[in-house]
């Protein structure tokens, strides 16, 4: 086994986002040497893509969009930017290289510009997302319930609501009646919690600036098409960027890099024991190896982007207060679940844009609202990345996507009776024919995917105001610091924490204060 004996070693808990940026950062920026563990056998934790007969699978979607010069150069440096006009094409059918496959004289190594179209879904009719006053969505939703939006509208902004809850947040910026249609099921569905039950700083991380003000003043100031476009609320982005192959080819090229630099990646590797020493600092960690192999690796610094219930339960060497073993160890989490299904066309065609790729609808992703399917979104591969689908032209490749607990019935539900409920609730849709046949199907479980915000997340401030108090310990991520945080705020949280360590900064404030301070508010 490797012995690792360097001056000044970094033990870095999960291969995501956070925990390859932070590592990256340390061999570009100071002479600590980083040694990344790994659970899984994949690299970019939930940013990673999977690959499944030549069909690429983005776990959740991502769109590489930052309001932080630093995140948007730091992307483009790891993969540059190809042109847009190039791939548009390939999208409106007017290439006439293309053959579904990868254009052979195009860089493999690159970051595509994408054009974000998205649609709700409720009660079987569309809805742009955002949410676009137009005669269209006055059509679909009828003259009555148009009067009850414009009226629940209004008043909600004279009689604001106290935000104690989700449901309070929601209602002060879209009215009543919008709510209910637009986020109180979708949100139960991905909580498994109505949003009444539900702390209001969710909303205030993830659409705080977002409302149907906000939509009416974009829409009289149509945000550029260029990838610049700070002025514009995250949810109202109508570009962003995205690797050539999915996000998992941008986090495995850092890794590559990082390993040329002098890190270390082991995967297959979990960190069980987080060992302290008398001086309340990280002295060690302990981990076990696929072959059940069990190994110590001394360190300096420990930077953490595992669930905090579980860095809790391991820590080592000092005495853990029960009232903070207690809020971690209630802490919710939603797991997820995200089903490949490849069919060779969909039944539903693209009328305001007629010039697609075979008349395809050209949407990245769509929010399903009817409350008669377990279905929470639906991804359109294709219109992510053309290079993501084996047979681009003759097959179209969806992303099913549930939320759900580990353990509950729908995660215990085996790969085949997940396969069935894709097709038959995409059919029910109306997005295929009742009998078309699937091609091919891949499921993939991902365990505490969404730190949740319930429970003792009210009590959070307790458990990381005592694990600021080991000094060498950075929280990291999502999990990390139990926040529904984007890939880009997952990112600066490390780079906070190694800028901590280059200006010797003690206080851990400013890593657990991206994505709450105003300046990091944006949305997915």
């Amino acid at each position: 086994m490797k012995s690792f004996t360097k001056h000044k070693t970094a033990v870095i808990i999960g291969a995501g986002p956070a925990g390859l940026t932070a590592a990256y950062e340390l061999l570009k920026r100071t002479d600590i040497i980083p040694i990344v563990v790994e659970e899984s056998s994949q690299i970019g934790g939930i940013a990673r893509t999977i690959n499944h007969n030549g069909n690429r699978m983005d776990i959740g979607g991502h769109r590489f969009f930052s309001k932080n010069d630093d995140i948007m150069n730091w992307w483009l440096n790891i993969l540059p930017l190809q042109g847009a006009p190039a791939i548009d094409e390939i999208l409106t059918g007017t290439a006439t290289t293309y053959s579904g496959g990868p254009d052979p004289e195009t860089a493999e190594r690159v970051m595509l510009s994408r054009r974000r179209i998205s649609h709700i879904v409720w009660r079987n009719k569309f809805f742009n997302y955002p949410v676009e006053p137009s005669l269209e969505m006055l059509r679909n939703m009828g003259f009555a319930t148009s009067l009850k939006v414009a009226a629940s509208f209004a008043r909600a902004h004279i009689f604001r609501r106290s935000e104690r809850s989700l449901e309070d947040f929601y209602i002060n910026r879209f009215g009543k009646q919008l709510y209910r249609m637009f986020f109180e099921n979708y949100t139960t569905k991905v909580w498994g919690k109505h949003p009444s039950q539900l702390n209001a700083d969710w909303g205030a991380q993830r659409v705080n600036n977002l409302s149907l003000a906000s939509v009416l003043k974009n829409m009289l100031h149509k945000p550029s098409s260029d990838i610049e476009q700070k002025g514009v609320e995250k949810s109202l982005i109508n570009r962003f960027i995205y690797p050539k192959y999915g996000p998992g080819q941008l986090w495995e090229t850092v890794a590559h890099a990082i390993e040329d630099m002098g890190g270390t990646i082991i995967t297959n590797c979990c960190a069980f024991a987080l060992n302290c020493d008398e001086n309340n600092l990280m002295k060690s960690v302990t981990v076990k190896h696929k072959n059940g192999e069990t190994q110590t690796i001394n360190c300096d610094y420990v930077f953490s982007s595992m669930p905090l219930t579980d860095l809790v339960d391991g820590i080592r060497g000092i005495e853990v207060p029960t009232e903070v073993c207690d809020i971690a160890n209630h802490l919710p989490y939603r797991d997820f679940i995200t089903i490949g299904v490849l069919v060779n066309d969909m039944l539903i065609k693209n009328t305001s844009q007629p010039n697609t790729y075979a008349g395809r609808i050209a949407d990245t992703w769509f929010y399903i609202h009817n409350p008669n399917v377990k279905m929470g979104r639906l991804q359109v591969f294709n219109n992510w990345s053309p290079y993501l689908v084996d047979d681009y032209k003759n097959t179209v490749w969806l992303g099913l996507e549930y939320f759900c607990t580990e353990g509950d019935d729908m995660w215990n539900m085996s790969d085949e009776q997940l396969t069935e409920l894709a097709r038959r609730e995409l059919s029910e849709l109306h997005f295929i024919a009742p009998q078309q046949p699937v091609i091919d199907s891949h499921v993939e479980r991902v365990k505490k995917a969404y730190p949740a915000y319930h429970g003792t997340y009210n009590d959070l401030h307790t458990l990381t105001h005592w694990l600021d108090g080991i000094g060498n310990l950075y929280c990291i991520g999502r999990n990390g610091q139990h926040r529904y945080n984007n890939m880009d705020h997952s990112m600066l949280t490390a780079i906070e924490a190694v800028n901590n360590i280059v200006s010797g900064k003690t206080s851990h404030s400013n890593v657990w204060n991206v994505n709450t301070d105003s300046s990091y508010h944006e949305s997915k």
